[in-house]
Formats: structure tokens, sequence, C-alpha cells
């Protein structure tokens, strides 16, 4: 009976097996359509958020350019703003960054940006520090003073003991006095490029005091010499490479050219009966003082400024190379000529900095330090004998004064701190905007 019972069950159990069966299969295809249905949102998700990706990404670029946009329309309506707009605009080419003061802004007229261009502090250096606006002219006269005295002391002969020389001793004091009256104008090409040029009237005046000693003369010898005249033109050009603004520095690039359009140490007579070189017969010293270097200069430089408010910080780095001369004469007395060959004087390696603060909306205050490093000279590719590497560097404090939106009065003073740097230097520089 048993037996039959078994029989009976096994098909029961055959299709419970199978139903059981189908019923995993189909779980199992119902799940592989679940997994296809979501990779497939997956990647079209992947998708929409890549479109969304590129679409930020121009959104971003568009918002960027309006903000450069809404910036340099700022700049140009500070530089344009007529008197009758009750806006003070800022002074141009005037070294120094943005400015902290506050302008009163008329009804209906959006206030400046604080993203707006570097405004006035006081000129210290030779670049000025923001550029003329696009079909803007600035006419600058300026006069520079400068003067420095120097002690020299020359042993010609031999010593015996360190305490006893044999020969002449010449004791002299040198004194120097500049002045250079120059017009320069700048023109801006656009609102990142401009043109300058220079043109500086020299008058130069040299003094040496001198006793020979040894000689059985106590008494001083003067030896005075002068010069006038056109000194070296010169033609620069910047441009500025970015956008800066606040925690942001700007950055000026230039190229200054100068010419020897001036009078140069080589074209002076000398006195020097004989020669001038080796053993020479008189004192060697020019009879009329030059007012050019005598050596073209060509002059890359990078200027950068930096606001962090109150105050603005500034400096320069720049090469200067001198091109050499060929088949130079020296003149000595009687119209004779002697011959020295190729010329060379050595470049010139500056960098200096600086720091602006703007006092109130009319006056502010600068101070700034400047070094220059000028090599040997070399004459027919060896050095000249006794012409050694020089640095020159000045402590400067500046001034300046806005008298109106058209005209700014800018006095920076200089204090030499080394020997061959001038003692001191006094500049007045006084742009006039059209």
């Amino acid at each position: 009976m048993n037996k039959m019972n078994r029989f009976r069950l096994s098909p029961v159990a055959l299709l419970v097996s199978s139903v059981l069966a189908l019923a995993s299969a189909s779980a199992n295809a119902q799940s592989t359509a679940q997994l296809d249905t979501l990779q497939q949102q997956v990647i079209e998700q992947g998708r929409q958020i890549d479109a969304l990706k590129r679409s930020a990404a121009e959104q971003e670029k568009k918002y960027e350019a309006l903000q450069r946009a809404l910036r340099q329309q700022s700049r140009d309506t500070g530089r344009n703003a007529a008197p009758a707009q009750n806006a003070a605009p800022p002074v141009q080419n005037a070294q120094g960054a943005p400015s902290t003061e506050q302008h009163p802004v008329q009804v209906g007229v959006a206030p400046p940006s604080e993203q707006q261009g570097p405004a006035s502090v006081p000129q210290l250096f030779e670049q000025p520090g923001i550029l003329t606006a696009k079909g803007k002219f600035v006419l600058e006269p300026s006069l520079q003073y400068s003067y420095s005295s120097q002690n020299r002391v020359a042993l010609i002969g031999y010593t015996v003991i360190p305490a006893l020389v044999i020969g002449l001793i010449d004791v002299q004091q040198v004194k120097d006095s500049i002045t250079t009256a120059a017009l320069t104008g700048r023109y801006g090409l656009t609102n990142r490029m401009e043109v300058e040029l220079k043109v500086p009237y020299v008058y130069r005046s040299d003094s040496s005091v001198g006793r020979q000693l040894n000689t059985g003369s106590a008494a001083d010898q003067v030896f005075d010499s002068s010069g006038k005249g056109i000194g070296d033109v010169e033609a620069t050009l910047r441009y500025q490479f970015n956008d800066g603004g606040l925690n942001k520095p700007y950055y000026i690039g230039s190229l200054r050219f100068k010419s020897r359009t001036g009078r140069d140490p080589f074209q002076v007579v000398t006195d020097c009966i004989t020669s001038c070189v080796g053993n020479p017969a008189g004192t060697g010293l020019p009879l009329d003082q030059p007012t050019g270097s005598g050596f073209y200069l060509l002059q890359p430089a990078l200027t950068w400024l930096y606001q962090s408010d109150p105050a603005v910080f500034f400096g320069t780095f720049s090469y200067g190379y001198n091109f050499a001369r060929h088949d130079v004469s020296l003149n000595i007395q009687g119209g004779q000529q002697e011959f020295l060959g190729t010329v060379k004087a050595g470049d010139i390696i500056g960098a200096n900095v600086g720091m602006g603060l703007a006092l109130n909306d009319r006056s502010a205050f600068s101070v700034g330090l400047d070094m220059n490093s000028v090599g040997r000279t070399t004459q027919n590719g060896a050095p000249v004998v006794g012409s050694v590497r020089v640095v020159l560097a000045q402590l400067l404090m500046g001034f300046s004064y806005r008298y109106n939106d058209k005209t700014n009065l800018n006095l920076t003073v200089g204090a030499g701190l080394t020997r061959d740097t001038p003692d001191v230097t006094v500049t007045l520089r006084v742009p006039f905007s059209f």
C-alpha cells in the first residue's frame, strides 16, 4: 500500500519541482531586466550630468567675460568722467595702484566697482604705474636736480715702507650738479597699451678741487667745466598683461629704447696733451661736460602692482643692454685724437620696490628703494683698467596732489645710499591729461 502511495505522489512532486524551476527562471529573468533598466538609467543620468557640467562651464566663461567688461567700463568711466558728474577721476600715469578714496556719485549712477584699475599715488621711479586710456594723451613736463660729491686720492709713485711714499699724492674733491628739464608725451593706443616719448635738456656743471702734496704748494687748485644741450631721447612701449584687482596683482611689461642724441663723452675735449691712456699729461678731465651717455640702450622691464588696503605695493625688474661702439676715438687738446677701438658700457640690472598710501581724496604719499648694478666697461673685449662693477642705490619718498581732474603735481626726493649714487635728487613732475 505504501508503495502505491509513493508511486502516486511522484508526479505531484515532479509538477511542484517544475513549477518552482519555472518561478526561479522567471525571477532571474525579471532581475536581469531590472538590472538592465537601472544601467540604462545610470548611463542616461551620467549624460545629463556631463551636459550640465558643460553648460555650467559655458555660463562661468560668460560670467567672467561680463565681469571683465564691467571692470573695463568702470575704468573707462572713471577716466573719462567730467567734472559735472561730481566724481573725482583717477590721475593718469602715476606710479601706484587702486585708490582707497571714496568718490561721491550722482543719483542714478552706479558706484565704481571695487575691481577698478590702479589709481594715483606719487610716481617714484621712471616707470609709471597705470596706463593711459585709449585715445587719451598725457603731456608731462618735469624738472630734476641731482648733486653728488666725492673725494678722490691718487698716489703716483711707490712705497718704500708702509709709512713712507716716494712720489706725488694728489687729493681731489669732485662736485657734480646735473639739472635735467624734460618733456614727456604718452598716448594710449588701447586700454592695455601706450607709447611714450621723452625729450630731455641737460645742464651739467663739474668742479674739481685738488691739492698736490709733496710739491711745496698749499693752495687748492680748482678745475671747472660745464655743458648743456639736448640729452638722450627715449621711446618706450608699455602693455598691461592681465586684469588685476583685490588680492590679484597687475603686471605691466615695457620696452625702452634710449638713443644717443646728446653730446657723448667721446665728443668732448679732454685736458690731455699727448695721451689720456697710461700716463696722461694733464688732469685727464673733460673741458666740456657731456649731456649724453654715448651708447644706445635697450631695456625690457616688468612692473607689478598689488593692492592691500589701505596700502599699495609696487616694484619693477629690468635689464638694460648697452650696445657696443666701434672705431671710437678720444679727443685731446690740439685737435688730436687717441684711438680707443671698440668700447662697450656695462649692462644694467635694476630692481625697485615701493609702497603707496592715499592720505585723502586729493593727496597721497609713497616710499621706495631703487637699486641698479652697472657692469664693467670693456675696451676691445677686455675690461678697462680701473673699471669695476658699480652699485647705485637710492631711498625715495614721494608726494602727489591732484590739482584738478586733468592736472597732478608729483614731487619726489631721493637720498643716495652708496658712494657712487648722487647724494640728493629732487624731481618735480606735472602731468596734464587731454
